[in-house]
């Protein structure tokens, strides 16, 4: 198993740039996802999880990698994602902290309709099974945090747009994506789904 590893080429400018202000409603719905077992870490230590928020055109704020351990993140725990080339793999963002390796997932959901503004990525054994070819799946041989995971779920997108808004990864094992108008959106979606 890889997961957690990062596999897109990153430039990341290691700095001070992001403020409690612009993550207060982000990391609000974030502890919601910590609260109901859908971000946290794995018996062998490696966090799973992550949420992304978009600010302006393409630039998200998304959590950084190896926090999904952190119950509750600040500021130094995000990265903001400022570029990205699906095709090459390589992502450019910037923080104290280097973005998720899911980043590029988030990015090919915000490429492709500027109408969702928050993206979120959790594991739920019962309900990646209860959704799992039922509703819109990538295929089983395509792993997470690569291109064509990227193009997966874009085509998942366009193929299910006007009737889901999750999308589960067959090749991620107990993966979801969630994504909405809103945060609130995004985290409801998929909690209101596994509470059913």
């Amino acid at each position: 198993m890889d997961e957690g590893y990062i596999k897109y080429h990153c430039h990341w400018d290691k700095k001070t740039c992001i403020t409690p202000e612009e993550i207060s409603v982000i990391n609000h719905w974030r502890e919601m996802l910590c609260e109901h077992g859908l971000i946290g870490m794995l018996s062998n230590g490696i966090g799973f999880g992550n949420i992304s928020f978009r600010q302006y055109n393409n630039i998200f704020l998304i959590s950084g990698s190896a926090t999904g351990g952190i119950p509750k993140l600040d500021e130094t725990h995000y990265s903001r994602v400022t570029g990205f080339n699906l095709g090459k793999n390589e992502l450019c963002c910037a923080g104290q902290t280097i973005a998720s390796s899911e980043s590029l997932t988030h990015a090919a959901l915000y490429a492709i309709d500027p109408a969702i503004q928050s993206v979120v990525h959790v594991h739920h054994r019962e309900g990646w099974l209860k959704g799992l070819h039922r509703l819109p799946t990538t295929p089983a041989d395509i792993a997470y945090g690569t291109p064509e995971m990227a193009a997966a779920v874009q085509s998942c997108y366009s193929q299910y747009k006007h009737t889901s808004n999750l999308i589960f990864m067959a090749g991620h094992e107990d993966g979801i994506i969630s994504f909405g108008l809103s945060p609130e959106e995004a985290v409801k979606t998929i909690i209101s789904f596994i509470e059913r």
